[in-house]
């Protein structure tokens, strides 16, 4: 009976999370608003678009949980790695939500460069799916891609797809839905940077996700922001030393409660770095 009662949870919670969960964990913004900033990025930038990649300096790689809802059957967890090198910059990206009993996975292959000084783009190939043991075990394959445009030197305007060609789940007549992204960020400064994001995804409203994030001094800053799909708030704090930066996250929804998160980040280049972990 617990064993069912988890699945309808985990399904539940699936559904009401606009659909496929790994494309949005509820902390999401948080981690890829970051795309729209030449300051304020990092190696997860690329997974919310993938023409991010293209500013990566150098080899850095991180690992994200968030325990959603405070309900370790929803828990997602992401990993990603970015690679720079003379014929553009490669990346990685794993992810994992649910428990033994629901879960769903998602692999991602990308490859990003430059266009110039103004314009960067990017295109990822996934392999996602969902497994219900001793019921169905589904997946496919699917693209996504992205552009960003440098217009200044301080504002940046990106758009991203995901699945623009539509496609069923092997094993099942699911529909895997199609999302576009368009964003906008401004960096105030080196250390202040305002971004917002408009997603709309297949069969569902329109969302607009917005952030701040502020470094208040070397190897710290926090970030904070909302999204309206989920009527949902989040923030965050980041400590950077020597090669690695450590980030503490949680979201608020007004129904279901808190949702923490855990950022964890490793560069190659060997010395103190400010958030955007992009040494200059």
């Amino acid at each position: 009976m617990k064993r069912i009662l988890l699945i309808h949870l985990a399904i539940f919670l699936f559904n009401i999370t606009d659909g496929q969960s790994l494309r949005q964990p509820i902390s999401a913004i948080y981690l890829g608003l970051g795309a729209y900033s030449m300051h304020q990025g990092d190696v997860f930038s690329f997974v919310n678009n993938q023409a991010a990649l293209a500013q990566i300096k150098n080899a850095t790689a991180g690992v994200y949980g968030e325990r959603r809802f405070m309900i370790a059957a929803t828990s997602m967890y992401s990993a990603a790695v970015a690679i720079p090198s003379s014929h553009g910059n490669f990346g990685m990206n794993l992810s994992f939500a649910g428990f033994k009993n629901f879960n769903e996975y998602q692999i991602g292959l990308a490859y990003a460069r430059n266009l110039g000084s103004v314009v960067d783009i990017g295109v990822q190939f996934d392999y996602y799916g969902y497994r219900i043991p001793a019921y169905i075990n589904a997946n496919t394959i699917t693209f996504e891609m992205g552009a960003m445009f440098h217009l200044t030197n301080q504002l940046n305007a990106g758009i991203q797809v995901y699945n623009p060609i539509g496609g069923k789940m092997l094993k099942s007549d699911e529909q895997l839905s199609a999302i576009y992204k368009m964003g906008l960020g401004y960096d105030v400064s080196e250390i202040l940077m305002v971004a917002t994001e408009l997603v709309k995804e297949e069969n569902n409203l329109l969302n607009l996700n917005a952030g701040v994030q502020y470094q208040m001094v070397k190897n710290f800053f926090v970030r904070i922001g909302i999204s309206s799909a989920t009527a949902s708030s989040y923030g965050g704090v980041g400590i950077c030393w020597n090669n690695m930066r450590l980030d503490i996250s949680g979201s608020y929804h007004p129904q279901l409660g808190w949702s923490p998160g855990l950022l964890l980040l490793f560069n190659s280049r060997n010395t103190i770095v400010s958030p955007p972990f992009l040494p200059k």
